[in-house]
């Protein structure tokens, strides 16, 4: 009998112990997520100058390559983590670091789920302030917005989220005090909040806030609302709003904003978007002396033409600024206005 019981004590042994190998393994092996994508385009200005300052796309009347993106993803239990890598002049004006430290670092960080509705993540990370993305393959139009120029592009720091419901969650988190940086010789004086609303099926909106009390040239308060509504199969509208207060002793100064996204779909392979966004720049007083802000009104409207992974992107952009001297015509005079037109080519995989 006794002998019969270790033969069965060593039975069911032998089988938990297989099980949990074959846990283990098949845990170990799930499959690392690797996304990316490569983009090249064409712009001309049709001053003949490069005259509007957002982000990215600084070429004109040339052949030019945005960048080449990689993403690696991978989680095991309730580890994950994403590292990802850019090279190419959109990477390069995305993270401002000089060619000896250059290290093409988009994103990486590591997150844990203490439990299905709470997950800690920490290193460095795109921000959550805003409506567009560093990636093109992300955004609709391929030129970027005001908001996104003058917002942050990543923070480093910790955060921690909780999902009360599908429809509700809420971040809070610690960041360095200097935006887009992944090293900082100062403090971690910064601190984020989002929180995440899904009132109807198709509509998300994310109500955001990013401040610092500190000396850096970012140093100030960021309150962002950025949504999107899918109202129909074929129509998506979106919106970014945003208002910015500088305190960085500079006579503080900032920038306030609103962009709107419609997007209608007149096929099964394109799409037609409109972003027509009005920016503002806030007074900045020094030395006794105010200088005024400045606005402008920028309308873009940008065609999506999809064959598979591939993204062509007709796209023509219009801006009126408030103020003669943000821009110059064709004889180099100053101008209230600037046009372009660029077409690019976005696969991503």
């Amino acid at each position: 009998m006794k002998k019969l019981l270790l033969l069965l004590l060593s039975v069911s042994a032998f089988s938990l112990a297989s099980k949990a190998q074959d846990t283990v393994k098949t845990t170990s092996d799930a499959p690392l997520v690797i996304s990316g994508s490569v983009d090249a385009y064409y712009k001309y200005d049709l001053s003949g100058h490069n005259n509007i300052p957002t982000s990215f796309a600084s070429d004109n009347n040339s052949f030019s390559i945005g960048m080449f993106d990689l993403a690696l993803k991978k989680k095991v239990g309730k580890a994950s983590f994403v590292g990802e890598v850019s090279f190419g002049p959109r990477s390069d004006q995305s993270i401002p670091t000089t060619a000896s430290t250059n290290n093409h670092i988009q994103n990486l960080y590591v997150s844990f789920d203490v439990t299905d509705k709470f997950n800690l993540t920490g290193g460095y990370m795109s921000t959550f302030i805003g409506y567009e993305v560093i990636s093109p393959a992300a955004n609709f139009n391929y030129s970027t917005s005001y908001l996104f120029s003058y917002g942050p592009f990543q923070n480093a720091g910790f955060k921690a989220t909780y999902t009360f419901t599908p429809a509700v969650s809420l971040m809070v988190g610690a960041f360095n005090d200097q935006w887009n940086v992944y090293t900082s010789a100062h403090n971690i004086g910064a601190f984020g909040a989002q929180l995440m609303l899904a009132p109807v099926k198709g509509w998300t909106a994310y109500l955001n806030v990013l401040t610092s009390n500190n000396s850096t040239p970012t140093s100030g308060t960021v309150l962002d609302l950025t949504t999107t509504y899918q109202i129909t199969d074929a129509f998506k509208l979106g919106l970014n709003a945003a208002d910015y207060k500088a305190s960085n002793g500079a006579g503080d100064g900032g920038y306030s904003g609103v962009a709107l996204y419609p997007q209608l779909a007149v096929s099964k392979i394109v799409t037609i978007g409109l972003r027509e966004e009005y920016f503002k720049t806030k007074d900045v007083t020094s030395g006794g002396t105010t200088t005024p802000g400045n606005s402008v009104i920028g309308s873009t409207i940008t065609a999506n033409i999809k064959s598979g992974p591939l993204n062509i992107m007709p796209e023509f952009r219009l801006d009126h600024d408030k103020n003669i001297g943000s821009f110059i015509n064709k004889s180099g005079d100053p101008s209230k206005s600037a046009s372009q037109f660029l077409i690019a080519a976005v696969y991503a995989f």
